[in-house]
């Protein structure tokens, strides 16, 4: 038997404003961050989870964080593992802190880095990483682990179970293949909206050169430099690789769909987040009046309803799920449901601290057991702060390499919770 005896959190930030990378239209001097919880035993591993993000606020989350904690501390990992739903329902149900979301802000953030944890640890325990030991689920225990009120009008059980069974004769298959050729990702790095125009043709050659074939920029302060960002990338990309753009939110509906128009020529993918994350028939509208440029998003659509109406008003092309914004592995296990009842690709979003070490294995998950297709997927990556991580996520060819290590992938280094804590870490003081 396993007790979770403490729950210590710890402010984790990085300065990447100093150098710009994750700058966008809206985010112009991120510091990518993690609110950190460590889940400690009294016989096994500690789980380690965390949410991400860029910067001031990170300490509100590990306070928030704290308020949770003492649903969790003093139990039994196997009431978590016999009954994962249910637990996902106590911690965003209590009775004074629902008030605080429900399930979404601050409080479903630390909620996704309490229940990142829990899965952590699991995986541990079971010596598996997070895929692995999600793939091993039967589809009876795989809808065990997600909520499904709030969903039932569009996939309740009966049509979760029928999609994973329908998945479930090629998953070994699956792992196969992806163990020899890895998980297709798509590379933002190229592409943050500070970086010079050399900067930009450097990297989009050297990634290039590396095997990159799908790429994504930013876009969204000025027509005129997009249209400039938009020419360069392709003049060095050519016509024959992918690329997408990201607004970040910063346009109206209308705003949206004539800027777009400007951008047409660039044969764009997709655009991500073109206006405001809760606007659903917004999102829609622009589907509509962008095509057949994609509409992506969800980076910030805060739980698994939102997610549902975005599918049922035909509002998406791409489901793109969070890591950390969702209320963790649970709900996003629910939206990876929805997702193919719909018949949508996901491609999860990452880049900051430690998404793309998430994400790599929520991407196996929905490919091995849900949708058992790659077609028209990516999962996106950022080629910073890796080096931080014990098992850092690894990019060849353009393509995740499956991770093996026990766990979700997101412990840091030692001396890197030292450097990087907040306020008196080393690159701090």
């Amino acid at each position: 038997m396993t007790r979770i005896v403490a729950a210590r959190t710890l402010d984790v930030r990085a300065p990447t404003s100093r150098t710009l990378a994750g700058s966008d239209a809206v985010h112009t001097d991120p510091d990518y961050s993690g609110a950190y919880v460590f889940l400690e035993t009294d016989d096994g591993p500690t789980g380690v989870g965390m949410t991400f993000t860029v910067g001031r606020g990170n300490d509100l989350c590990c306070d928030a964080i704290a308020a949770l904690a003492p649903l969790v501390v003093g139990r039994e990992l196997d009431e978590f593992i016999a009954a994962p739903a249910t637990w996902w329902r106590r911690l965003t149900n209590d009775s004074q802190l629902r008030w605080l979301g429900p399930e979404k802000g601050v409080i479903h953030l630390a909620t996704a880095a309490i229940v990142n944890a829990l899965w952590d640890l699991w995986a541990k325990v079971e010596a598996k990483p997070l895929w692995q030991l999600v793939c091993d689920l039967t589809p009876e225990q795989f809808v065990d682990c997600v909520e499904f009120r709030y969903l039932t009008d569009f996939c309740d059980r009966d049509r979760a179970l029928d999609v994973l069974r329908a998945a479930a004769p090629g998953k070994a298959a699956r792992i196969a293949e992806l163990r020899r050729d890895g998980y297709p990702a798509y590379l933002t790095s190229a592409g943050w909206l500070g970086y010079p125009e050399p900067e930009v043709r450097d990297r989009c050659r050297q990634a290039l050169g590396a095997g990159w074939r799908s790429f994504k920029t930013k876009v969204g302060v000025d027509v005129s430099s997009d249209i400039r960002r938009c020419e360069v990338m392709r003049e060095e990309l050519g016509d024959g690789v992918a690329l997408a753009a990201d607004a970040n939110q910063v346009w109206d509906v209308g705003t949206a769909i004539e800027w777009m128009g400007h951008l047409r020529p660039f044969g764009l993918r997709w655009i991500e987040e073109p206006t405001s994350c809760d606007d659903v028939l917004g999102h829609a509208a622009i589907r509509r009046g962008v095509a057949p440029v994609g509409v992506a998003t969800g980076e910030h659509a805060a739980n698994r309803v939102v997610f549902k109406q975005l599918l049922q008003a035909d509002a998406i092309d791409y489901v793109q799920v969070d890591a950390c914004r969702l209320g963790g592995v649970n709900e996003v296990l629910a939206v990876l449901l929805l997702a193919a009842v719909a018949g949508r690709p996901v491609c999860p979003h990452a880049g900051g601290l430690g998404l793309c070490e998430m994400v790599q294995h929520l991407a196996v998950i929905d490919y091995v057991c849900v949708s058992g297709s790659l077609a028209d997927r990516t999962a996106e990556f950022a080629d910073h702060l890796h080096e931080h991580f014990v098992y850092p996520s690894v990019v060849r060819d353009g393509r995740y390499v499956l991770p093996e290590a026990p766990g979700y992938s997101v412990e840091l280094h030692p001396e890197s919770y030292a450097a990087l804590r907040w306020p008196d870490g080393a690159v701090w003081r």
